[in-house]
């Protein structure tokens, strides 16, 4: 059985604002408004459907796997749009990034409250 995730919905209190802040960040162009939702395509075609609710919005976590030269640009943006970065999920550790399995690593957060994080390797693949 082959079993993929297609796409999730990402909830915001504004759908453009989440969803632009993210594309941003990562390097990615946004899709097509499409009814209630904006799509932001990943590369292995996992799309974040953002949504606008009018209600608290529980926080949720995305981790997003990237290359080496990636986390350079993500980084250099996060740090010229003087987004707080921290090097742990619980944010102890400010303005570090960490070096997890031989890779970096680092989180932040979206406008909506979101936990993002970005790791250059998978949790557990390494020294």
């Amino acid at each position: 059985m082959s079993v993929e995730l297609n796409h999730t919905i990402v909830l915001a209190r504004d759908n453009r604002q989440s969803a632009e802040f993210l594309a941003h960040i990562l390097g990615l162009e946004l899709g097509e408004e499409w009814g209630p939702f904006i799509p932001l395509t990943l590369s292995n075609n996992v799309t974040l459907d953002f949504a606008t609710v009018d209600h608290d919005v529980p926080l949720q976590h995305y981790a997003f796997l990237i290359s080496e030269a990636e986390f350079d640009q993500v980084f250099q943006r996060i740090q010229e749009a003087e987004i707080t970065y921290y090097a742990d999920p619980h944010g102890k550790r400010p303005r570090e990034i960490n070096h997890n399995d031989g890779g970096r690593g680092m989180y932040f957060n979206d406008p909506a409250g979101h936990g993002m994080e970005v790791i250059t390797r998978p949790y557990g693949s390494g020294s």
